[in-house]
């Protein structure tokens, strides 16, 4: 098992290089120029600032030196600084970090749980009212995109009933920050969780009925044990198994998932910032956090081997 796991721990070295470069020249072949955003209109005709303020940030020597130079740099800890605020990056994603966890933690967590509880019972009662309404839910869950799902409820929650805050965590001269942040919290959890939601309740119910119908349930059955304990020791482990497996991807979707809904709940999470980033020209700052996103989707795919050869020894051995 070591010996797999430091393989696949190996092989994600080369991958993270390659979307390293990828980004590098993705964002170069755009052909943005950061500099136009670091100057006022009226000295953008100014050659001489152009050309000394490229010179300055070492944007005349050619691309592949460029990248190297940013490679080197991340190798040491060095995520360098923002183009247009100044600001260290490695300070911007201390600041901006932990509401993207806060919100993507809780999202993931009422996902696992509604997920699983709908897609069990949709499953035991199958062709139920609560089999129709979760398949129905599922369906309408991954049909829309999430930012539309913020949408509409920023327009009926927010704006139509004023119930709850339509953007930020807080709100300026909060008496309970606890309670205000919270209000705050409630709108785009509900958007990123009804989305992931009905992914773990499709899958849950799916694999739920398969191991039901299988042969060594019905063995189980017929040797007389009780249905509870036919559900819950041979059905439910073993129909639990796939779920997990989703639940493990899902953290790294997580991140790149909450950029969309950040920006539409002004939420100040690193899907904000990188929005923020794009908008302003700031590519330094949206080169790192871009790699940050496709380095959690590495190791989530990489908890993901683990986890499946763990289940099943036969993945491991056939590789």
């Amino acid at each position: 098992m070591l010996k797999y796991a430091f393989k696949k721990l190996l092989m994600m070295i080369p991958m993270l290089l390659v979307i390293s470069a990828l980004i590098f020249f993705g964002i170069k072949a755009t052909g943005v120029d950061p500099i136009n955003f670091l100057v006022s209109p009226d000295m953008a005709a100014n050659t001489e600032i152009l050309d000394a303020l490229r010179e300055r940030y070492g944007l005349n020597d050619p691309a592949y030196v460029q990248y190297f130079r940013w490679l080197g740099q991340l190798l040491q800890g060095n995520f360098g600084s923002s183009m247009v605020t100044g600001s260290s990056i490695a300070d911007i994603i201390a600041n901006f970090l932990p509401p993207t966890l806060l919100l993507s933690s809780v999202s993931l967590v009422l996902a696992a749980i509604l997920g699983l509880v709908i897609g069990l019972v949709s499953a035991v009662k199958q062709n139920g009212i609560v089999d129709y309404i979760g398949r129905f839910l599922a369906v309408l869950g991954q049909a829309m995109p999430q930012f539309l799902i913020g949408l509409i409820l920023l327009l009926i929650f927010s704006i139509r009933l004023g119930w709850l805050p339509a953007t930020g965590m807080y709100s300026a001269g909060a008496t309970n920050s606890f309670i205000d942040g919270l209000r705050h919290l409630i709108l785009p959890c509900i958007a990123i969780t009804i989305a992931m939601c009905s992914v773990i309740m499709r899958y849950t119910r799916n694999s739920m009925l398969d191991v039901m119908n299988s042969d060594y349930i019905k063995l189980a059955r017929s040797k007389g044990i009780p249905e509870w304990k036919v559900f819950i020791k041979h059905g439910l482990r073993n129909a639990l198994r796939p779920v997990v497996v989703i639940l493990v991807f899902r953290i790294s979707l997580l991140f790149s998932g909450s950029v969309v809904i950040e920006s539409v709940f002004s939420w100040p999470g690193v899907g904000a910032r990188m929005t923020q980033g794009v908008v302003s020209g700031d590519y330094t700052v949206v080169m790192v956090l871009a790699l940050a996103i496709a380095a959690s989707v590495l190791v989530a795919s990489f908890l993901l081997d683990i986890i499946s050869a763990w289940l099943d020894p036969r993945i491991r051995i056939g590789q």
